[in-house]
């Protein structure tokens, strides 16, 4: 793996971990995957109140997560996928740790359960 430092890290990295952190808002992105949605439709399933949804939006937007716009009323909010991307970018680049370190623990595994066969025969 390259080496990486956090200066090599997007400038908007951490506001999209920490808009990803809460629940709250990953469910919200969960939503709006399925399409465009006011704050009303959003706030819907959700047992907490219209302004507590705004709030998460605002997170979410600031993050460059989501866009909103003005139809009439309105503000209907949408999925943005490219700091997403950014952010699944990030973790690929630990791919490879993970692959070496789930090969080495099938490695240990491995020889232990060879040690534990060799030790049921001898007994």
């Amino acid at each position: 793996m390259e080496q990486l430092s956090y200066m090599n890290a997007p400038a908007n990295l951490d506001a999209v971990f920490a808009a990803l952190a809460d629940p709250t808002r990953r469910a919200i992105l969960s939503r709006l995957a399925d399409g465009q949605a006011s704050v009303n439709e959003i706030a819907a399933p959700f047992d907490i109140s219209q302004p507590a949804v705004s709030r998460h939006l605002k997170v979410l937007e600031r993050a460059g997560l989501i866009e909103r716009d003005i139809d009439e009323q309105r503000r209907p909010a949408r999925l943005k996928g490219e700091n997403m991307a950014v952010a699944a970018d990030w973790l690929a680049e630990f791919r490879t740790f993970w692959t070496s370190s789930f090969d080495q623990l099938d490695d240990v595994l491995t020889q232990m359960k060879q040690a534990d066969v060799k030790d049921a025969d001898h007994e």
